[in-house]
């Protein structure tokens, strides 16, 4: 079983790279940006990140983590649980309400044609995102230390990921229970290690 994984690490790529980090994988990674040549030879659409596995060419960030978490019996909980239900309402809650509100920001700040983009977009969004926050606090476990208690799932790895996004993207963090997460999720070794590929 062998892994290529392609994307930059300044995009949706580092949430898998962190994932396979943190599942102690063997993998190449394929440092590409978006709508490259090396991207669009796996996914016309050129968006990041693919990986292949096995001579196949998977795409969507949050569908590859998955894929891996499962394939390895780690970072979640068992297919078809109550446990794991909860885990993808998480996980969807996350995409919902962070990765949905940071991408569009995002679109309208540099990746639409510059006549599409509409900037005054970004004060809804940030008020969205600050409200969002309060129900994501509302819904992790209270003894921690991740979103379910003692359990690493791949919903953590999301979470943290689109809070460091929205640091940049200059969205701020108000709720001191996802400062403290995002704290300790980036100072695991995996992350590191990932960032730094």
């Amino acid at each position: 079983m062998g892994y290529t994984l392609i994307g930059a690490v300044r995009s949706r790529a580092l949430r898998v790279l962190w994932t396979l980090e943190e599942l102690g994988l063997d993998y190449e990674h394929i440092d590409a940006a978006p709508h490259s040549e090396a991207i669009r030879r796996v996914s016309p659409a050129g968006k990041v990140p693919v990986l292949v596995a096995d001579g196949v060419a998977l795409s969507d960030s949050v569908a590859i983590m998955t894929y891996l978490a499962d394939r390895h019996g780690a970072l979640g909980f068992a297919p078809g649980t109550i446990a794991r239900a909860q885990q993808d309402s998480l996980t969807n809650l996350i995409l919902d309400e962070f990765d949905a509100a940071l991408w569009t920001a995002a679109r309208h700040s540099f990746v639409l044609p510059e006549e599409h983009r509409l900037p005054a977009i970004k004060d809804s969004l940030q008020w969205e995102f600050a409200r969002s926050q309060g129900h994501m606090v509302s819904r992790m476990d209270a003894d921690g230390p991740f979103l379910m208690g003692d359990t690493l799932t791949i919903a953590d790895i999301l979470l943290a990921h689109c809070c460091g996004w929205a640091a940049n993207a200059k969205f701020p963090i108000l709720e001191p229970r996802l400062k403290d997460h995002m704290a300790m999720m980036r100072a695991r070794p995996s992350y590191a290690r990932a960032l730094n590929r």
